[in-house]
């Protein structure tokens, strides 16, 4: 089995999602850590390497891969700095870019490396919806989607929220990555941002229809709660994504229903597949730099 060498740029909150799915992978050794604040985290029952400077890392080591698990307003930088410096492909945590200016910097140093975490994506709900959708042509394409995302970040203080940027920055793009597992999205016609709240509409396409997303954030809560319905004619599909479960129905005649295992944590279960995905040679185009500029150029709101 080749191996695969892993430099992990970042060792947060997200990062730990990433060392236990990465963990699980026998092809995977974790080459280096780079972090400036926290320390060496443990894997695999040993600490590997670790750098406060990522560019230390990179010329002391050479990574077949390189995750970047850091703020998003770092991203482009760590990402230009590994695409300069090394020949490692990258996997960014989203967003990839909080500007399209910036995706032209890194398309010239080498898009075909640059992949993004877009992890909503591989959430098993999400996929069964969209073959679902997929298997029933009957039921005419998708018209409408609206989606509420609430996480308790207020909550937990001002120190929370060092690592983040805005609701839409941070939690619509996860919505985004929803539509596009399951429509094409098209253009943001409204965006209102409202300290720890936004809203959004999204025109979008689907089966050559043309259809209106809503998406509504929310940071004022006190606990995390994601949903989205996808309303295809008569049909409405319900997902928790929180719970990982899904139900399709027609006025009282419930079609269809989806549910996980009930001891996968959720965000294990989306980045399982999407490792699966991105090491297996021919990873999922949801990963690829061209949806991420599409969706960098929605989120950015172009």
């Amino acid at each position: 089995m080749a191996r695969t060498r892993v430099g992990l740029i970042g060792v947060g909150t997200i990062a730990a999602t990433h060392l236990e799915v990465l963990a699980e992978r026998p092809e995977v050794d974790l080459e280096f850590t780079a972090d400036p604040v926290a320390g060496p985290p443990v894997f695999r029952g040993a600490r590997p390497p670790h750098h406060a400077d990522p560019a230390e890392a990179l010329a002391a080591h050479r990574p077949d891969l390189v995750v970047i698990a850091t703020p998003a307003d770092s991203h482009v930088d760590l990402a230009a700095l590994v695409l300069g410096s090394s020949g490692a492909l990258v996997l960014v945590e989203k967003p990839l870019a909080l500007d399209v200016a910036s995706l032209a910097r890194l398309g010239e140093l080498g898009d075909g490396r640059v992949f993004t975490a877009h992890h909503f994506a591989f959430s098993p709900e999400v996929g069964w919806a969209a073959a679902l959708v997929a298997a029933h042509p009957e039921w005419g394409p998708v018209t409408g989607v609206t989606s509420l995302f609430c996480d308790p970040y207020v909550g937990r203080g001002e120190g929370a929220f060092a690592s983040y940027v805005s609701p839409w920055a941070d939690s619509g793009i996860n919505q985004l990555t929803v539509l596009a597992r399951l429509v094409e999205p098209t253009a943001v016609t409204a965006l209102e941002e409202a300290g720890d709240a936004a809203w959004a509409v999204v025109a979008f396409r689907s089966r050559g229809a043309e259809g209106v997303a809503r998406l509504r954030v929310d940071w004022r809560t006190g606990a995390s709660s994601k949903s989205s319905v996808v309303v295809c004619g008569e049909v409405e599909v319900w997902l928790d994504h929180t719970a990982m479960t899904g139900f399709a129905c027609r006025g009282g005649e419930l079609l269809a229903s989806w549910g996980s295992d009930g001891r996968t944590p959720r965000k294990v279960a989306h980045y399982r597949p999407l490792y699966a995905s991105l090491l297996s040679g021919r990873p999922d185009p949801v990963l690829g730099f061209g949806v991420a500029s599409r969706l960098t150029a929605l989120h950015a709101g172009r």
